[in-house]
C-alpha cells in the first residue's frame, strides 16, 4: 500500500479542547508542489493536504490548520524523513519573513516543479497541449536578482517566540524589514537579505541606525504616528542606486540630516529621493517625490537600449533574466523587418522597444499615462522612430477604430497583469486575427484560461516557462500562437 495513503487509529486523531477541529496525520509522504508554493500530499481519507513547510520528498506529521470538502491545509509539526531534494536555507529569516519560500529545495527541482505547473495549468483549465515544450529558462542568478525592495519602518517589531518566553527584556522594538505573512501590523526587523545585491543590505541598516542615532520616531502603523514608514531601493546592472525613504511626519531639519548622511555613506546612491505622505496607505503613485540629491532616475541597459526608471516606473525585477524572456519573445515573434506589432499592456514599452528595430512598426498600448509618457521619452532617447505609445483601458482603447486607424498587425505581443485579459480584449485580438501571437504571462492559470477561449481560432505551436523569481514559486509562461487557417 503506498505509504502516504496508509490509514490506522495510530496515524489519525483529533486535538482536543479549543482546537478540536484540527487533526494530526502523521507519517505522510509529500507527493507533489502545487499552488503558491505548497507541497501536496494525501490524508487518509482521501482529501488532499496542503502544507506550507515541506516539500516534495518529505514524510511528515502534519496538524491542519483549515478544513475544506476537498482538502485541507496544514503545517508540519514534524519530519520522519526529509526529501533528497532538500539544500540548507542560507538565509537566516528561512521560515519566517514569507518570501523564498522554496529555498530549501534544490535549484532543479525548483524549475521541475514550475515548468509542471505551468504545463499541468495549460491541460487542466485551457485543455491545451502545446506542440512543442521548451525547457524553462532557468536564472543566471539565484541569489540577489532583484533590482527593486520595499521595506517597511516599524515601533512594534515582530517577536519570534523564544523571544517571547525569555527573560530577555526588549526595550528596543524598532524594526526595518518586511510584514510578516498575515499581520499588517508587524514587521521582521531584517539582519540579511539574499534577494537584492549585498549593498542594499549595507544601506538599508545605515539608514536604521542613523535614523535610530537620530531619534527618529519609526512609525506606528496602528496609533498612525511617526516619522519613517517606508524605504525603497532600486539599482541597475550599470551600478546605478536609487533611495527613497518615505516619511508620515516631517521630522523638519532631522530629515535633511538623515539624507545628508546616506548621501556622504553611498556615492553610489545616483538619485536619493524622499516623500512626506500622511494617507491611510504608503502607496506611492499620487505623491509628489521630492529629489534630495542626483537625478530623478537611474539608467539601466537592455542590450544597446538605455531605459530610464524613476520611482514610479515598472520595470522587470530581475534585470538579468529579463533579457532572457525578452529573446524569446523575440525569437517566437519570429519577426524579419516587414510585420506591424501591438504590444499590448506595454508598460514603459520595454518588450516594443526591445522589437522595434526588427519590425515594420510597433505600437504600444498601456492604461497607465505615466509609464506610457516614460515609453515615449525613452524611445526617443534611443532613437527609436518606428515604435508609438498609446494609453487608454485596454477593453475600451483596443477596438476595431482603433485598429483601422493604426493598422492590422502581424503579430501581437501581450503581456497582461495577473488577471489575464478582459474576454472583450480576447474577442478582438481573435476578431484582429493576427497571423501569431506572443502571450507572456505571470499567472499561467489566467494565461489558461485566456487560451481556451482562443482554441478555436488559435493553436499552441509553443510553450516555454522562465524563471524570473527563484527561491520562489512564482513563474512566467511564454506562449506561441498561430492562427489556424
Amino acid at each position: 500500500m503506498n505509504f502516504a495513503l496508509k490509514f490506522s487509529e495510530s496515524n489519525y486523531f483529533c486535538v482536543m479542547g479549543k482546537r478540536s477541529n484540527r487533526k494530526i496525520f502523521t507519517e505522510v509522504r509529500v507527493q507533489d508542489a502545487g499552488a503558491k508554493g505548497k507541497a501536496v500530499a494525501k490524508a487518509p481519507d482521501g482529501r488532499v493536504l496542503f502544507i506550507n513547510n515541506a516539500i516534495p520528498g518529505d514524510v511528515v506529521t502534519v496538524q491542519t490548520t483549515k478544513q475544506r470538502k476537498a482538502y485541507f491545509e496544514a503545517t508540519a509539526i514534524e519530519f520522519h524523513e526529509y526529501s533528497k531534494d532538500r539544500v540548507p536555507a542560507i538565509c537566516p529569516h528561512f521560515g519566517v519573513c514569507g518570501g523564498c519560500k522554496w529555498q530549501h529545495m534544490d535549484y532543479q527541482k525548483q524549475l521541475f516543479y514550475k515548468n509542471k505547473e505551468v504545463q499541468d495549468h495549460l491541460k487542466r483549465i485551457g485543455g491545451i497541449t502545446p506542440e512543442e515544450v521548451l525547457p524553462i529558462l532557468g536564472a543566471p542568478d539565484q541569489f540577489y536578482y532583484r533590482n527593486k525592495m520595499e521595506y517597511s519602518f516599524s515601533s512594534q517589531k515582530w517577536l519570534t517566540r523564544a523571544q517571547i518566553e525569555s527573560d530577555q527584556v526588549i526595550d528596543n522594538r524598532n524594526a526595518l524589514g518586511f510584514h510578516i505573512p498575515g499581520f499588517w501590523d508587524k514587521i521582521l526587523d531584517l539582519k540579511e537579505c539574499h534577494l537584492q545585491d549585498a549593498k542594499g543590505n549595507e544601506i538599508r541598516d545605515f539608514i536604521k541606525h542613523k535614523a535610530q542615532e537620530l531619534d527618529l520616531i519609526f512609525f506606528d502603523p496602528r496609533a498612525q504616528t511617526g516619522h519613517l514608514r517606508t524605504l525603497m531601493l532600486r539599482n541597475t546592472t550599470l551600478g546605478q542606486w536609487m533611495v527613497l525613504i518615505q516619511f508620515y511626519e516631517n521630522p523638519g531639519p532631522l530629515r535633511d540630516l538623515l539624507l545628508k548622511s546616506v548621501a556622504e555613506a553611498f556615492p553610489e546612491v545616483n538619485s536619493l529621493l524622499y516623500v512626506i505622505n500622511q494617507k491611510a496607505n504608503d502607496t506611492l503613485y499620487d505623491q509628489d517625490i521630492e529629489v534630495y540629491q542626483g537625478k530623478d532616475y537611474i539608467e539601466e541597459a537592455m542590450g544597446n537600449l538605455r531605459f530610464r526608471i524613476n520611482a514610479k516606473s515598472f520595470y522587470q525585477t530581475n534585470s538579468k533574466q529579463a533579457i532572457g524572456l525578452y529573446n524569446i519573445v523575440k525569437e517566437f515573434a519570429g519577426l524579419t523587418g516587414g510585420q506591424g506589432v501591438y504590444d499590448l499592456y506595454t508598460g514603459t514599452g520595454t518588450i516594443a522597444q526591445y522589437l522595434a528595430a526588427e519590425a515594420k512598426w510597433v505600437v504600444g498600448i498601456e492604461s497607465v499615462s505615466d509609464a506610457i509618457q516614460a515609453a515615449k521619452e525613452n524611445a526617443q532617447r534611443n532613437h527609436i522612430e518606428n515604435a508609438q505609445f498609446f494609453v487608454g483601458d485596454m477593453k475600451e482603447l483596443f477596438d476595431k477604430n482603433f485598429i483601422a486607424k493604426h493598422g492590422k498587425a502581424d503579430v501581437v505581443i501581450t503581456d497582461p497583469p495577473r488577471d489575464g485579459m478582459h474576454k472583450s480584449v480576447v474577442d478582438q485580438l481573435i476578431a484582429l486575427g493576427a497571423p501569431r501571437i506572443v502571450y507572456v504571462s505571470c499567472n499561467s492559470a489566467t494565461q489558461a484560461r485566456d487560451l481556451a477561449l482562443m482554441k478555436e481560432h488559435y493553436k499552441v505551436v509553443k510553450s516555454r516557462a522562465v524563471d524570473m523569481f527563484p527561491q520562489t514559486h512564482h513563474v512566467e509562461n511564454v506562449v506561441l500562437l498561430e492562427k489556424i487557417q
